[in-house]
């Protein structure tokens, strides 16, 4: 569990930087088609490829945070037992299995992608495309990975009515 906290922490703060990057391409990308009418295929994807590595692999990190959208109606009025339960079952029934069909369907997805050696198919647009659709797999993996953390801490706030040590 410690080492997927971890693991998802390292990975989380590190993609947080990116999103500097990202208002610095969307910037220098605004100026330059507004005031030069200059525009180019791979920045608007670069745009695009950061938002996506950013968002896949932010979402575990989000989920150990409790950062994630939560429809809070109730679930803030529960014990902390009851809250564990919730996390356990809806972790257990519907984060898991989510996460190993994206995960197994994301995988020839990306083969394929690295097989064809595809390309975007935009003129000017970013090479070696399997690269971002790597993302998709790795982004579910680790989301996997923190939702079993997820789970052990819902079993040990159940079975002795507090979290297990990070």
């Amino acid at each position: 569990m410690t080492l997927i906290d971890n693991l998802n922490n390292a990975i989380g703060k590190a993609v947080s930087w990116l999103t500097i990057l990202l208002v610095m391409v969307i910037v220098v990308d605004v100026i330059l088609r507004y005031t030069f009418s200059i525009t180019s295929a791979a920045s608007f994807e670069l745009e695009w490829h950061l938002f996506a590595v950013i968002f896949l692999l932010g979402a575990a990190y989000t989920l150990k945070e409790d950062k994630h959208v939560r429809v809070d109606v109730f679930y803030h009025r529960f014990s902390e037992r009851t809250q564990a339960w919730v996390n356990l079952i809806g972790t257990t029934v519907l984060l898991l299995p989510f996460c190993g069909v994206a995960f197994w369907e994301s995988l020839s997805f990306v083969q394929s992608s690295f097989i064809l050696n595809e390309t975007s198919p935009q003129p000017g647009g970013l090479p070696a495309r399997w690269i971002i659709k790597s993302t998709i797999p790795i982004g579910f993996l680790l989301l996997g990975l923190q939702g079993i953390s997820l789970i052990i801490k819902s079993i040990s706030t159940i079975t002795y009515g507090r979290q297990a040590n990070n």
